[in-house]
């Protein structure tokens, strides 16, 4: 078996490099491997079950795997191992944001941690889409709302898919 982790590697440079007689797989995981929470994407050739089943092991005892076909692993790449900087950028502009409300920067990085786990909790509990968690704390003419609304119109949702987009086309 020969596992790339290199992104921007394909299968057929990979055979070109290693021979046609082998088990081969590119795998992308995120930092997030070093504290085992990576979303590794993981794309494979003249693998057998047993093959893809043990390659799978070994990247999900370092957060979670899972096998794409090879066209998905760019865009998968771009969404897990390039995301995973926009989400510190985001944790960063909250941080910020929350230090010119008046809060101390090292409770503003709890704070923030903090409601970034309760998300992602109440979405892998109930299973719902993000939207639906949104209209559960929005309110007519209220504050969330509000704020909702001005990271719309400074371009927050365009902004994050043009990112992935251009991190995509690499």
């Amino acid at each position: 078996i020969v596992i790339s982790v290199a992104a921007g590697i394909s299968l057929e440079q990979l055979q070109t490099w290693a021979g046609k007689d082998r088990a081969l797989y590119c795998a992308i995981p995120n930092t997030a491997i070093e504290v085992k929470q990576s979303m590794t994407f993981i794309t494979g050739l003249n693998a057998t079950e047993d093959q893809n089943r043990l390659v799978l092991n070994i990247f999900g005892a370092l957060g979670k795997a899972e096998l794409v076909e090879e066209r998905l692993l760019g865009p998968a790449t771009t969404l897990c191992s390039c995301g995973i900087a926009f989400a510190f950028r985001y944790i960063r502009a909250a941080m910020e944001g929350g230090v010119e409300l008046g809060l101390y920067p090292q409770k503003a990085q709890e704070g923030v941690l903090q409601t970034l786990r309760g998300a992602i909790a109440l979405l892998e509990s109930n299973g719902s889409h993000p939207e639906q968690e949104v209209d559960r704390v929005t309110t007519a003419g209220g504050i969330t709302i509000k704020g909702l609304n001005e990271m719309e119109h400074a371009g927050f949702t365009s902004a994050v898919i043009r990112g992935l987009k251009a991190s995509n086309n690499g």
